[in-house]
């Protein structure tokens, strides 16, 4: 029988399920602004918070806020200098599991976001993202001092440096 998980993902009963319903469309509550869809309530209501700026969760170091108590412990390694995801095969750690996940594709060379347009792969889906973008000519990052615009924030923050120093 065909592996439909091959992410195999190991975690509690109760989430393990709730992740199969990414694999099989369980994606059943969707945001109102922007169609984005979630297995549950919570994880939408959660992701409202983007829309509606609520941040709830404040950084006792920098004052910085957060709309979600996760996204705020990430951000606390920043000034804690905390990385407790190591990678197996070098010297490096990370301070997500995610960004540890994407370094070992460096390690094996798995690029599993394909581009349905031509024969490029990626490791990352935001690359993917922005090569979909470059093709499109869609720009979504405007500067607000010129309102040049961007494939990415990226290429915006390198950008908005070109306007310190000048006189406006």
């Amino acid at each position: 029988m065909e592996n439909l998980f091959p992410c195999e993902v190991r975690v509690q009963r109760f989430t393990n399920v709730r992740h199969r319903r990414t694999h099989i469309g369980g994606k059943q509550y969707m945001c109102d602004i922007c169609n984005k869809k979630f297995i549950n309530s919570s994880q939408l209501t959660v992701h409202r918070r983007t829309h509606m700026g609520d941040k709830w969760y404040t950084c006792d170091v920098c004052d910085k806020k957060f709309s979600t108590r996760g996204n705020l412990t990430v951000h606390r390694r920043i000034h804690t200098g905390e990385k407790p995801y190591p990678c197996d095969d070098c010297d490096k750690k990370f301070n997500t599991r995610g960004n540890l996940m994407v370094h070992r594709r460096t390690h094996t060379g798995e690029k599993p976001y394909p581009c349905d347009d031509c024969d490029k792969s990626f490791n990352q889906s935001g690359h993917l993202t922005v090569h979909r973008r470059t093709d499109t000519g869609e720009k979504p990052y405007p500067c607000e001092t010129c309102n040049r615009r961007f494939t990415n924030s990226q290429q915006l923050t390198v950008h908005r440096l070109t306007h310190v120093g000048r006189i406006s």
